[in-house]
């Protein structure tokens, strides 16, 4: 699978060491892995791109054309076709350069043209800020790549040579933006469609940039403890050799290396663990002939070395969703220094699967592409549907990176069938996974057959069955523990079409008052005539601009009546809410604002201080002020997620603590969700159980009761953190509540 990317590449020939046979060249590299290989569109495509950027350099100084002859020499070596080889040298001929994409039709073909249509730099919008204009984009690439994977593949080669050349980029500030989308978005990618290589190089080469404190204080942990590092992996793969032919395991071939900086950071964070605790920091390959080969090979190594308990995983009876096979051990080499390392076994198919995931697969040759893409990689269906549901391009951002950022857990349905799920998925997840109506008209779940509350997270190998009802919608309530991109989507068009329909009726009640009031009548028919002029493009977004505070009701009643124009005859009519309802109506506080025991230390004396609604801080939690005209500071907790919506205004973020040493004993508000059994006595045992821990209900309200279990929001009050957590330590110990926990700000 390893393709040569043929000779360096010579000083003569075009500046900046492109030699003017480049295209033959990668012609040439191509034609030794594609018989039918279109020769003359590689060196057709070099000549226009080297053309068409002439006179352009990168930031280095050195020509253009250097660009996009490194992504060339990448795809070179995952052995794509001739049209992904050309159109990575053309991939920014048509927006960076007067040739545009009309001429490249004319002179590649519709194919070519279109590729580099989907994989081109996308054309600037003028958008309100770098990341909705970065969620922009991201969108139409994942329409781009739904049509052809293709695209996907040039882009992530464009991407891994703009990676390995940053450090050539001199503003600090676009290395690490650039780093984190790659970390964020390109690298996960990688993974989904199994190119494994390339994803650990785009991740090492983000983390250095992203905290080159970290990558070199692991790097040179790693070359500390194993200063001999070649040597001990030298002699684990002899023993490992040993072993197999002890055995009667025949090895195709047998390599070990040690993990990348990145990989070891995860796990150190991951599990909470020093370096020298990590079990895994050497990893062993080995290559067998057949399946039956593997699983005698990972016997042999069982029998002869000591397992880590927890660390074996069969994903060849059950692959990855990207098509990954392999079995994965962890063992312990007492005579080797007691070394802890991490065994693969798989074949040399599996190998090429793993390695070059859907270029090993050569989709290519006979096309039917796009068909095929969205069977074999279902992650790509899963990315239209989120794209299909998201009202706003940064919500379908938001939503697709908790699609890629996942640690999988697998499930089955009750017919069998195998269900890949982020960990800490839920029965509501599941629903929608399985099917989008399924997931709205979920009402209940049965966990291995036994009932079980929705936001119950599941685990490998449950059966979940789903329990629907006709007509059945989803609960808004449910936004707040899904953690699939698909759930949340779907849950938030539900709502936010909700939310417009009410909307709607309040807009349309209010003008029909306003004229009811005038003694005129009201009809849409004759408010048509002047949505123009109102600016409005029809009556139903006129009903949302006035529900909404846009236009007043006299307004548009002027509109059609302007004889009435004047004092008014009445009273005008009560005015409307001007702000959209909430899914959840906010549980409000007793006799409005209260007075707290605590104050907060780090604020300019007078200054008025209002507690978050949304993530109820209490004395313990770190805490952060919000400046709010008119409203003095607003405090939240510090990982409240609400925080995100001020990122661009961090002239507002106030830096405080709580006042520990000049207050203490008073009264704070925390809240507490509560799943229990819909019994007539389980609310009365909540209740009590607060009440024995000191704590003073201030509101109380059931979400959802169904027929067995009931969902519960508690206000408390309370002294401190403490005391919140040892209220919800005594409500889980009532006989009936399923969960007890505080309540996600």
């Amino acid at each position: 699978m390893n393709a040569p990317i043929g000779p360096s590449w010579a000083p003569e020939g075009l500046a900046g060491g492109v030699p003017a046979s480049a295209g033959q060249d990668l012609a040439r590299i191509v034609s030794t892995y594609d018989q039918r290989a279109d020769v003359s569109l590689i060196e057709r495509a070099f000549e226009v791109a080297a053309a068409a950027h002439a006179g352009q350099a990168r930031e280095n100084g050195d020509p253009y054309i250097t660009h996009p002859v490194a992504v060339a020499q990448i795809l070179a070596q995952y052995r794509l076709d001739s049209a992904s080889i050309a159109t990575a040298l053309l991939h920014d001929v048509a927006e960076d350069t007067k040739t545009g994409l009309a001429e490249l039709e004319k002179r590649f073909g519709k194919e070519v043209a279109r590729l580099v249509d989907g994989v081109t730099k996308l054309t600037r919008l003028e958008l309100q800020s770098e990341r909705t204009k970065q969620a922009e984009n991201f969108r139409k690439l994942v329409l781009a790549m739904s049509e052809d994977i293709r695209v996907l593949l040039v882009k992530l080669a464009d991407r891994l040579h703009n990676m390995r050349t940053l450090h050539f980029v001199p503003q600090p500030e676009r290395r690490r933006k650039t780093a984190r989308e790659t970390m964020e978005i390109f690298a996960p990618l990688a993974e989904r469609i199994g190119m494994d290589a390339l994803k650990t190089e785009l991740e090492t080469l983000s983390f250095r940039e992203l905290d080159p404190d970290a990558f070199q204080t692991i790097a040179a942990r790693r070359a500390f403890l194993y200063g001999q590092g070649a040597e001990l992996i030298d002699e684990i793969k002899d023993d490992l050799a040993r072993v197999m032919k002890e055995n009667g395991v025949e090895v195709l071939e047998l390599t070990g290396r040690e993990k990348s900086p990145y990989s070891i950071w995860l796990k150190m964070h991951g599990k909470k663990v020093e370096f020298e605790q990590l079990s895994d920091i050497m990893a062993f390959r080995v290559i067998v002939a057949d399946k039956a080969a593997c699983y005698g090979a990972l016997g042999a190594v069982h029998s002869a070395y000591r397992v880590v308990p927890g660390r074996f995983k069969d994903y060849i009876s059950t692959p990855k969703p990207n098509g990954y096979q392999s079995l994965h051990t962890g063992v312990t080499v007492p005579e080797k220094r007691n070394a802890k390392i991490e065994v693969q076994i798989r074949t040399r198919d599996m190998h090429e699967v793993a390695e070059y995931g859907v270029a090993a697969h050569w989709i290519y040759k006979h096309g039917g592409v796009a068909a095929r893409d969205q069977q074999k990689f279902p992650w790509v269906k899963a990315l239209l549907e989120i794209l299909e549901q998201a009202a706003e391009p940064q919500e379908f951002l938001d939503a697709t990176r908790l699609e890629l950022h996942r640690d999988e857990v697998f499930c089955f349905t009750p017919k069998g069938d195998l269900i890949a799920l982020p960990r800490g998925a839920t029965c509501v997840d599941f629903a929608y996974q399985v099917h989008s109506q399924v997931g709205d008209q979920c009402v209940g779940a049965k966990i291995n057959g036994v009932i079980k509350p929705l936001r119950t997270p599941l685990e490998n190998g449950d059966q979940v069955e789903v329990i629907t009802a006709r007509g059945g919608t989803p609960n808004p309530q449910w936004e707040r523990f899904v953690v699939t991109g698909k759930a949340k989507a779907r849950i938030r068009r539900f709502v936010h079409a909700q939310q417009r329909e009410v909307s709607r009726q309040e807009g349309r009640a209010a003008i029909a008052r306003a004229f009811r009031q005038e003694g005129v009548e009201f009809s849409e028919k004759a408010i048509e005539p002047v949505l123009k002029q109102l600016k409005q493009p029809s009556f139903e977004e006129l009903c949302l601009v006035v529900a909404a505070g846009g236009l007043t009701p006299k307004e548009v009643l002027h509109a059609v009546y302007p004889e009435l124009r004047g004092p008014p005859r009445v009273m005008d009519p009560l005015p409307i809410a001007r702000s959209r309802p909430r899914a959840v109506p906010p549980i409000p506080t007793k006799g409005g604002r209260r007075d707290v025991a605590m104050g907060v230390s780090g604020l300019v004396a007078g200054m008025q201080v209002n507690f978050a609604g949304c993530c109820h801080p209490l004395p313990g939690d770190r805490i952060v002020g919000i400046v709010t005209t008119g409203k003095g500071v607003t405090v939240h907790k510090a990982d409240c997620h609400n925080l995100s919506g001020f990122a661009d205004s961090p002239e507002r973020f106030l830096d405080i603590d709580w006042d520990y040493e000049g207050g203490a004993g008073g009264a704070h508000l925390g809240r507490i969700e509560v799943v229990a059994s819909a019994d007539r006595g389980a609310l009365s045992a909540v209740t009590d159980a607060i009440a024995r821990q000191d704590g003073a209900i201030e509101n109380l309200r059931i979400h959802h009761r169904g027929p067995d279990f009931q969902e519960i929001s508690i206000d408390v009050e309370v002294q401190d953190l403490r005391h919140l957590s040892n209220i919800i330590a005594a409500l889980r110990a009532v006989q009936g509540v399923a969960q007890a926990e505080r309540a996600k700000g």
